[in-house]
């Protein structure tokens, strides 16, 4: 698709349609009230000036105060809402006499007037990158007004009609990929920072790593979502060997046999709850079995990032019975940030923390009987299993600070892959290697054998082996956005 030409196609239709801009709204000033050039747009029926009404509502949008943008929020929640004397008429045919044309009229009736603003507004060139804006400015001013919640619930139905996986294109980032695109990449990585440029090129460009990104032709140099790739002879414990400055890929090495997923970052705050992750997962695996039949195991390494918040919780409960006295000691070592630095004392706490971590991943849940860690919640939805835990994986300030240096492997083996998931799904059962279940403490393995904690029982594993190169059935139900919530 060339899209600069139906850009440049857009812009013309626009620049014609700027001179009946005037007449078609009445002889008005274009420049008149948001609102009133809102209710033009949904009015009008003449395409060039649609397209430059749209243009000019986006322009105007775009130069409001942040005050003014939620007012305009508010005026698109109350109304352009729907006609509830229409809809009150629309249910009631439907129930006098149901039939595909009262169906019809019904499904008219329910849809909001601002669902066709939006489509009608995302005819202005460039428009769908603005409306993404939009949305992200949306979210922070549903935070304190939840009732403009419908109007995102239209934004969302069209944004995962415009950006459904037919659309997106992938695209390896390489050290030659064009220097906008590089300095983005360095701007939305979320989950380990990157250092500047230099780091970006230890990334990027060794022959034992990868990064691919997920595009869409509404904006074409802007990611959606990238995953970084480290491909590797074994299971990593620590992301500081695969990002360390001295590590060097020498001629002659073995040909890698394990594939890390070790982070993996949403670009767009405005496509908040659009899953995108689980299908870039699924194509870099296909890429790679095709490019490399070497690899035999597809691996992440992944933060823990609810883990440190989860313990604060329950660490001051006086009726727990995870914590004896004797581990309530122990962790008042953390106070000490200098535990770090020591081996005797890094230890103890490790004897402690990582069954508390056991029960964490098995058995600590929402309310929906689903896992409180976020990150957990996507890669045990696509039907990965937690295969082993890794103390100080991360002892950068931001590891230790949502996880005490906490890491985990989540490993997606295709033969188990299906049912996996649908243990999750249907039963919140969390797939689990046996050397993670050994962790769990008497208490805590009787809370997840009795079933005591919804959702909790945990999966019996096969024994560790290399799963082969084949990707059938992988699946997902989640959305990792929520992991950089």
């Amino acid at each position: 698709m060339n899209v600069s030409f139906f850009q440049e196609l857009l812009n013309g239709v626009a620049e014609r349609g700027r001179h009946l801009l005037d007449r078609s709204l009445g002889g008005v000033d274009p420049t008149r009230e948001l609102t009133e050039l809102s209710r033009a747009l949904l009015s009008g029926r003449g395409e060039a000036s649609g397209v430059a009404l749209a243009q000019e509502i986006l322009a105007q949008y775009g130069v409001l105060a942040a005050e003014a943008q939620r007012d305009f929020f508010r005026f698109l929640a109350d109304e352009l809402s729907p006609n509830e004397a229409m809809l009150r008429e629309a249910a009631e045919g439907y129930l006098v006499s149901p039939n595909a044309v009262s169906l019809n009229a019904l499904a008219r009736a329910v849809e909001a007037p601002r669902a066709e603003f939006f489509r009608r507004l995302n005819l202005a060139p460039g428009a769908t990158a603005k409306l993404v804006a939009m949305r992200a400015r949306l979210l922070i001013c549903m935070e304190s007004e939840p009732n403009l919640k419908p109007v995102d619930d239209d934004l969302m139905l069209l944004f995962q009609s415009w950006f459904n996986r037919g659309f997106l294109l992938l695209r390896r980032i390489d050290w030659t990929t064009p220097a906008s695109i590089l300095d983005k990449i360095i701007a939305y990585e979320a989950v380990h920072e990157i250092q500047g440029w230099d780091d970006l090129r230890r990334r990027l460009d060794p022959s034992d790593r990868r990064c691919f990104a997920f595009f869409h032709p509404s904006l074409v140099d802007d990611p959606l979502i990238f995953v970084e790739v480290a491909l590797t002879g074994e299971l990593p414990g620590s992301i500081q060997s695969l990002l360390t400055e001295e590590r060097k890929v020498e001629d002659g090495e073995a040909a890698p046999t394990t594939a890390v997923f070790y982070s993996i970052s949403n670009c767009q705050e405005g496509l908040r709850g659009i899953s995108f992750g689980n299908f870039l997962i699924k194509q870099v695996v296909e890429d790679l079995a095709r490019e490399l039949p070497s690899l035999k195991s597809f691996v992440t390494l992944s933060p823990v990032p609810r883990f440190r918040s989860w313990l604060a919780t329950i660490k001051d409960t006086v009726d727990n019975t995870l914590l004896s006295e004797a581990d309530r000691e122990v962790l008042q070592l953390l106070h000490d940030p200098g535990w770090i630095l020591e081996q005797e004392r890094q230890q103890v706490l490790k004897n402690v923390l990582l069954p508390l971590a056991a029960h964490y991943f098995m058995a600590a849940k929402r309310a929906d009987s689903l896992p409180i860690d976020p990150v957990a919640r996507f890669h045990l939805g696509n039907g990965a299993r937690l295969e082993r835990l890794n103390w100080l994986g991360d002892v950068s300030e931001k590891g230790l600070g949502e996880a005490y240096g906490l890491m985990v492997n989540y490993l997606y083996d295709p033969r188990e892959i299906e049912r996996n998931h649908e243990g999750f799904a249907n039963h919140g059962t969390v797939a689990t290697a046996r050397p993670i279940r050994s962790l769990l403490k008497p208490a805590s393995r009787a809370l997840v054998s009795a079933g005591l904690v919804e959702g909790a029982s945990a999966q019996e594993a096969e024994p560790e082996v290399e799963p082969i190169a084949d990707t059938d059935g992988i699946e997902s139900t989640n959305d990792l956005v929520e992991a950089q919530d």
